[in-house]
């Protein structure tokens, strides 16, 4: 997975949250990792919204902690 920061995160910040996510391939393990979470982690529904870019292209945001917002763009 690549990740881009588009928050004015440290290195070493910006280093733990891409650890944290290295495992997910695809949303399946999206899901599952926030529901392993430490309950309230995440809001119930996990994913927040889904935007329709085109008939193969979405993006997935999920709010996650301290205001960050993962933005998963899938096809």
């Amino acid at each position: 997975m690549r990740v881009v920061n588009h928050t004015s995160f440290s290195t070493d910040r910006l280093a733990d949250v891409v650890k944290e996510l290295a495992a997910q391939e695809n949303l399946k393990d999206v899901i599952a990792w926030a529901f392993s979470r430490p309950r309230g982690t995440f809001l119930p529904s996990v994913v927040d919204e889904v935007i329709v870019q085109d008939e193969f292209t979405h993006d997935v945001i999920v709010p996650w902690r301290d205001g960050l917002v993962l933005v998963y763009d899938t096809t």
